[in-house]
């Protein structure tokens, strides 16, 4: 496996590339910020890009944005991420979209250094592997972020019905509930959904697309 590094501190910069090379790791550039690591990258085009998330000048997420460029670029390149932090904005977009040859790692978790060869050889190979506590979080942003989630389970049967097609009337008659009673519950959903009266959108083919949306990617739990 051939590989670049991208690790700011100095210490575990070389304790990485020690350990990768007595496992039989060709380490082509140990560097340590993030505009080396894509100069690296492009030069060597090498099988794996392992990346902190903090580096120079901010210490923010340029290695993790880093590693977003090399998954657009060089499609050929797998890339690890190694942090001690999860980072939800950008770790929902570099898992996201091609699911092959990338993983997420939390250093605090790494405790067996054949493992986390293994892990590499395994992402360089095409796989994914990614930190229960990165899924957990990630999938904890999902539901903060869906609006779909506020609605109470009326409702969702309400805008299932209006998916299919219903009227309010045949709503009403499917529930067995008033006709007052799905004009509420449908009110009530345009304003979770943040469908505010537009002359230009109808409100209720809005609703219905977030639903078949959300039906399109359903989110697991962990």
């Amino acid at each position: 496996m051939r590989l670049v590094l991208a690790e700011d501190s100095v210490l575990l910069r070389e304790g990485l590339v020690q350990l990768l090379r007595t496992e039989g790791v060709e380490v082509l550039a140990a560097v340590d910020d993030a505009d080396q690591a894509l100069r690296a990258v492009g030069e060597h085009r090498p099988d794996l890009l392992l990346t902190d998330v903090r580096m120079p000048p901010s210490f923010t997420d340029e290695g993790l944005r880093a590693a977003l460029v090399v998954r657009r670029q060089y499609p050929e390149t797998a890339v690890v991420v190694l942090s001690q932090y999860v980072e939800e904005r950008y770790a929902a977009d570099l898992l996201g979209g091609r699911a092959r040859g990338v993983g997420y790692l939390l250093k605090d978790r790494v405790a067996d250094v054949e493992e986390f060869v293994a892990t590499l050889q395994r992402v360089a190979s095409g796989g994914t592997v990614v930190d229960p506590e990165v899924v957990a979080q990630l999938l904890s942003r999902a539901r903060r972020d869906d609006p779909l989630a506020s609605l109470t389970p009326r409702e969702l049967e309400v805008l299932a019905l209006m998916a299919e097609g219903r009227t309010n009337a045949a709503v009403a008659a499917r529930l067995v509930v008033s006709d007052k009673a799905v004009e509420k519950h449908v009110s009530n959903i345009f304003t979770k959904l943040g469908l505010a009266p537009d002359a230009e959108d109808h409100r209720r083919v809005l609703a219905v697309l977030r639903h078949l949306e959300s039906a399109a990617h359903p989110r697991s739990t962990p």
